[in-house]
């Protein structure tokens, strides 16, 4: 069931958390030094909207290392009822699409809660701050619509960031499969 981003507060604090990197197998903490800015995605193995953009998202995470921007994608999903968002299939998902950056399992999905991430993909980028300064999709194209996948939305609110200027205000929500939460 396709569902949207509830769009953290502008300004708001970057969450503080500690997951474990399926890639380095190592733990990072974020916020742990300012970074020029930090994107943050939420995504997770089986969605069929993350499958649509994913070669981009990863192109454009190469990129925007390159200019000392951090990247890191999280997945949040209750990996016992969705056995294909495992941190075992995380890490083969981060593999085959050749991840150069950390991917990390959030088991309490406390950190989702704390961003408000309601579905995959949503993204976050923080200035050097910490501050949100985006949040939302990634660009306009959702499998189906035959719209191309250009990343134009984060590739203009890093543009904006790197340049010196506010990243404009207008802003769409995500649009993807929601979290799939644990029973309470």
């Amino acid at each position: 069931m396709a569902a949207t981003s509830s769009m953290m507060p502008l300004g708001t604090k970057m969450p503080e958390f500690a997951l474990y990197d399926v890639l380095s197998e190592g733990i990072v903490s974020l916020p742990d030094k300012p970074a020029v800015a930090t994107v943050v995605a939420f995504i997770c193995n089986h969605c069929p909207y993350v499958h649509h953009i994913i070669s981009e998202i990863v192109r454009f995470a190469h990129l925007a290392q390159k200019s000392g921007i951090r990247v890191i994608a999280v997945c949040s999903n209750d990996s016992v009822q969705y056995p294909d968002d495992s941190p075992e299939k995380m890490k083969e998902f981060a593999t085959a699409h050749g991840f150069r950056f950390p991917y990390l399992v959030d088991e309490s999905q406390a950190v989702a809660r704390a961003f408000q991430a309601e579905c995959t993909p949503d993204l976050y980028i923080f200035d050097a701050e910490n501050r949100c300064v985006y949040r939302g999709r990634f660009d306009a194209s959702t499998p189906g619509n035959g719209m191309p996948v250009t990343g134009a939305d984060v590739y203009d609110a890093i543009s904006s960031l790197l340049n010196g200027q506010p990243v404009s205000g207008d802003q769409f929500p995500s649009v993807g499969c929601s979290i799939k939460w644990k029973s309470r």
